[in-house]
């Protein structure tokens, strides 16, 4: 694609995003605003149906996650933990917690994530909360780790919710940490988070909102680190 057609197929996602979400506080972390929508199935479907395109991945950029928010809320009150180093939010979807990160004074701040409608939102997000997060399209999960420490801290949110990409995820985790970089998970406790090697550091109580998750309306997210 062409420099001039890229640029025009963001602006039109952007606009997209703009048109079919709502500027809505984080429920546990008000200090952050999002656009986000009500509701996944209609918004995926009418994202096919207004841009011509089928067999699009869901809007997970769309939502503030439970275990992001919980990731979100302790960087935020926790802010010697990422002040100064260099962050990276794994997956990050809305980038709620790479702006939390920002917002705690982390220096770089990158924001991965696979699917271009999440790389508008997050630029959108961080914009609307007068921050400057870093935006990298790239599957990162296949990568081998540097030689040397890249992030100082990687953190993920929400992500050991299917086998396949847990096993993916823990073993670029791996990578990381065998080369000193520091995880930090948020999870509402799904299926394939590896309970063994954490330490939780906090659990919260966030209101999660019918129709974007098989959760309850409520969930107790922990946030903790990954040990090697």
């Amino acid at each position: 694609m062409a420099a001039s057609e890229a640029t025009v197929a963001k602006f039109a996602i952007s606009e997209f995003i703009i048109a079919n979400t709502r500027m809505h506080r984080v429920p546990l972390v008000p200090e952050i605003a999002l656009h986000v929508a009500d509701e996944a199935v209609p918004l995926w479907y009418k994202t096919e149906q207004d841009l011509g395109t089928m067999g699009l991945p869901p809007p997970f950029w769309a939502f503030a996650w439970a275990g992001g928010q919980a990731l979100a809320r302790y960087l935020v009150d926790h802010p010697a933990k990422v002040a100064g180093r260099r962050v990276l939010d794994l997956g990050s979807g809305s980038g709620l917690v790479a702006i939390a990160a920002a917002r705690a004074g982390a220096v770089p701040v990158v924001a991965s994530d696979i699917d271009l409608f999440a790389e508008a939102a997050i630029a959108l997000n961080a914009e609307a909360n007068g921050l400057y997060v870093e935006m990298l399209r790239l599957d990162l999960l296949d990568h081998p780790a540097p030689r040397v420490i890249r992030y100082d801290l990687i953190a993920v949110g929400d992500l050991f919710y299917e086998h396949d990409i847990a096993a993916r995820v823990l073993a670029f985790l791996d990578r990381h940490l065998a080369v000193g970089s520091e995880v930090l998970i948020g999870d509402p406790g799904r299926a394939y988070l590896p309970r063994h090697r954490l330490e939780r550091l906090g659990e919260y109580a966030v209101p999660v909102r019918r129709g974007i998750s098989r959760t309850r309306t409520s969930s107790a997210p922990r946030c903790g680190p990954l040990r090697g």
